[in-house]
């Protein structure tokens, strides 16, 4: 009896606990600077949580080590809910390919929700004599030493996702530069310095709008509102050309399943209200709602596919 009495207490102060979540601040970690698209993220959902509990949801801007930094205090820290982390394809995707991490981006995190994604696309310098995808492609086995290929960094998300191009075209060898970022490697691209690049749609859209950028396809399932008239990879018969630069909230392995269940409830129903999907839509991004288990079988689905891909290109980052 006395040992069902304490089961039950201990049941009622769980559920008392998870009730009551959020008691004090809760600090959003984000992995990088301010401004772009990850700051975005996590003041966005910092702002909407805030309402949903009255209660203070603080950015701390943590970057440095390609996200490891943000990684590493977010998976050492206690699993109350209290440390959250905007966790996204560098993180817990393309990095976990490519390099060894001081974190296991599996284990070591508990997946609470997915806020959305933005596609990347291949676009090419204006000089270059090509007005489609396959009229590009045609000219790249033909030339091959006229064209230099940028990214915005060795084993970036773009730079997978145009060597997954690059072999599921078949083209020849090519001629990388390596920047540092994707705002130099586009800047370079204005000025012809190179002819190809594999941006995300919200850092390309102004320079294809101005018409300094020739975009030819784009990744995801179906066309993107803001480009509609640019094929996916898909409809011209390339498949497995899914991928996209998503960002997500995750904390700590170990966290309470109803503190995971109260959070992701509640970006799930932010997300999905048309003001936040319409200020989201404006930088390219696409809500993706999902429930934890989701998010995490879509974490792993990504780590693998990136991984299999680095292995099959030789790539890879030595520490």
């Amino acid at each position: 009896m006395k040992t069902f009495i304490a089961f039950l207490f201990a049941a009622i102060s769980l559920a008392a606990s998870a009730q009551s979540y959020p008691t004090k601040p809760v600090k959003i970690l984000v992995p990088a600077q301010p401004g772009g698209g990850l700051d975005l993220i996590g003041r966005t959902m910092a702002d909407q949580l805030s309402k949903a509990f009255d209660q203070s949801f603080i950015v701390e801007n943590s970057a440095g080590g390609g996200g490891a930094i943000a990684s590493q205090a977010t998976a050492r820290a206690a699993p109350d809910g209290y440390t959250l982390m905007v966790a996204y394809v560098g993180t817990h995707g393309t990095n976990p390919a490519v390099r060894k991490l001081p974190y296991d981006a599996i284990k070591d995190f508990t997946p609470i929700a997915m806020v959305g994604g933005t596609p990347n696309l291949v676009v090419i310098s204006p000089a270059v004599p090509a007005n489609d995808l396959k009229s590009f492609i045609d000219y790249a086995k033909a030339n091959p030493t006229k064209l230099n290929y940028g990214t915005g960094g060795i084993g970036l998300l773009n730079h997978l996702a145009l060597e997954q191009f690059r072999a599921a075209a078949q083209l020849p060898d090519a001629v990388y530069a390596h920047y540092r970022g994707i705002g130099p490697a586009i800047q370079d691209k204005r000025g012809n310095q190179i002819q190809v690049l594999m941006p995300g749609l919200a850092a390309a859209l102004p320079h294809i709008r101005a018409g300094k950028l020739k975009p030819l396809a784009i990744t995801g399932l179906k066309r993107h509102p803001l480009v509609p008239d640019l094929p996916t990879f898909e409809e011209l018969g390339y498949k497995g050309f899914d991928g996209v630069q998503w960002y997500g909230i995750a904390g700590p392995a170990k966290l309470p399943a109803d503190v995971t269940r109260t959070l992701n409830t509640a970006i799930n129903k932010a997300i999905q209200s048309p003001a936040l999907q319409q200020r989201l839509a404006s930088e390219a991004i696409t809500v993706m709602p999902m429930t934890p288990e989701q998010f995490g079988q879509f974490i792993q689905a990504d780590i693998a596919r990136w991984s299999a891909l680095a292995k099959a290109r030789n790539i890879h980052l030595d520490d």
